[in-house]
């Protein structure tokens, strides 16, 4: 039996989590940007936190939504964790964040969860404080809300090519539909368009008071290898720094070297390492 229970986590314990989220600002933003809106309710959020340690000095968080994520989990906590959730059907549809406690999430959850569609062991989390040295594409903007018809299938292509899975196979595209359009209408969607066809893409997904984590990075494949992303990332960075947060993070699998090597031109540096296990 554990001696340190985890507990799911209300709106009185909000001042503990934010602690923990700010100690890594870099590795959770999706958690924080959820609980900067809508607190700790679950009914609200679309998601619970569970905490591992005693009441009055909580260590460790796990978000359980459409995905899993740990935050500053320890091994303990990690094997707390673990013991929990697996009395519970899963119903998320990834575990990621910082891979040494996705994996350990994993090694003790795949006899109850698994298979997995895939794990991604190793995927450098990287971050931006300073506009890119290199220059940026004038042609890279912000995309209206009358070019969602035009951004939709390159975020369709981007998803599928990314994830291995379509983003429109459970209910024609309409939901996935819904959040390209919330993020053009927040002015958090970058595109260059050439006669109405959206050739580069990125998405400031998650924005909080530290960070702004790029997502949804695409280049059309008939225009790869012309020089194409790293003045278009170039752009969206500048623009991000300038507007929207005092960073700009990202994490990126660890064999798609052309992306490492536009981020490097642009300015990333690590600041440790991610895993994914998708289903």
């Amino acid at each position: 039996m554990l001696t340190t229970p985890v507990r799911q986590l209300g709106e009185t314990e909000r001042g503990a989590v934010e602690r923990i989220l700010d100690l890594d600002p870099f590795a959770a933003p999706q958690v924080a940007e959820r609980v900067s809106a809508h607190g700790l309710a679950w009914w609200r959020s679309d998601g619970r936190i569970f905490g591992y340690g005693p009441r009055r000095q909580l260590e460790s968080l796990c978000w359980l939504g459409g995905h899993l994520t740990p935050v500053q989990a320890s091994a303990a906590a990690v094997a707390a964790f673990a013991e929990r959730l697996a009395i519970e059907e899963r119903t998320c549809v990834s575990i990621v964040g910082r891979a040494e406690a996705v994996l350990g999430l994993w090694d003790r959850l795949a006899y109850h969860w698994g298979p997995a569609r895939d794990v991604r062991t190793e995927q450098p989390l990287l971050v931006a404080d300073r506009p890119p040295a290199v220059p940026a594409d004038p042609g890279v903007r912000l995309v209206r809300l009358d070019e969602v018809d035009a951004l939709f299938p390159a975020a369709v292509a981007m998803y599928t090519e990314e994830v291995g899975i379509s983003p429109v196979a459970d209910d024609a595209g309409r939901g996935y539909r819904r959040r390209i359009a919330e993020l053009v209408r927040a002015r958090r969607a970058y595109a260059r368009i050439v006669d109405g066809t959206v050739v580069f893409k990125a998405e400031l997904a998650v924005v909080t008071r530290h960070t702004a984590q790029i997502q949804g990075v695409w280049v059309d494949p008939r225009w790869r290898g012309r020089g194409l992303a790293t003045p278009a990332m170039a752009a969206v960075v500048r623009d991000a720094l300038r507007r929207v947060a005092p960073t700009v993070s990202l994490y990126v699998n660890d064999y798609n070297a052309p992306a490492r090597q536009v981020y490097r031109r642009c300015g990333f540096r690590s600041v440790g390492s991610f895993a994914t296990v998708l289903f």
